[in-house]
């Protein structure tokens, strides 16, 4: 009961949670303004990203934005979905090789942690794969574990079915569906 209700918890506070900015750090954010994309002809839309970007950019420190820019693109190239067979949650090969090169990210960068999310295809019941998605997800974790990443620096969570990444009835599709994705959390205590 109290492993449900630790999860339940869990899942509140990851889909509640606000990203956390220390007091002592200036934070830049684009200047919002609101765009009504039905009033854009296509012409017109291209090329008002990189503008946003140009002034966040004048904007801000160009060292520290770098960095932290640097740091998000090298979490999106090692951060990837670890894939699983039908109905298992061993670690195969290929994942091997993603979660090596986690370890090996969080290994350099003490001030991230992770959520790894456990999916499955829409086959087998709901109560069924939510069990499966979290197995997943903790084998995922175990292997991150053995290899010297703090268990403290990652929560797991299971979603079984209910966030696929394709909705197509096809084995390629069910194959994209099982898999742990990961997110990536700035540590509060740096």
């Amino acid at each position: 009961m109290r492993k449900v209700l630790i999860v339940l918890l869990l899942m509140i506070t990851i889909g509640c949670a606000k990203k956390y900015t220390p007091p002592t750090e200036e934070v830049f954010s684009p200047p919002e303004a609101p765009v009504q994309e039905d009033l854009l002809k296509p012409e017109e839309a291209e090329g008002i990203e990189e503008e946003v970007v140009e002034e966040v950019i004048s904007l801000q420190d160009d060292t520290v934005f770098e960095s932290e820019l640097a740091l998000e693109e090298q979490a999106k190239a090692v951060f990837k979905d670890i894939l699983f067979d039908y109905d298992k949650y061993d670690i195969r090969p290929d994942a091997r090789s993603v979660l090596n090169t986690v370890a090996a990210f969080m290994g350099k960068n003490k001030e991230i942690n992770i959520v790894i999310e456990g999916h499955c295809d829409d086959r087998g019941t709901n109560e069924y794969n939510l069990a499966l998605g979290e197995k997943r997800s903790k084998a995922a974790k175990n292997y991150l574990v053995s290899l010297g990443v703090s268990p403290d620096r990652i929560i797991v969570i299971t979603f079984g079915e209910e966030k696929p990444s394709c909705m197509e009835q096809t084995e390629e599709c069910w194959q994209s569906n099982r898999r742990g994705h990961f997110v990536v959390v700035k540590s509060r205590f740096q």
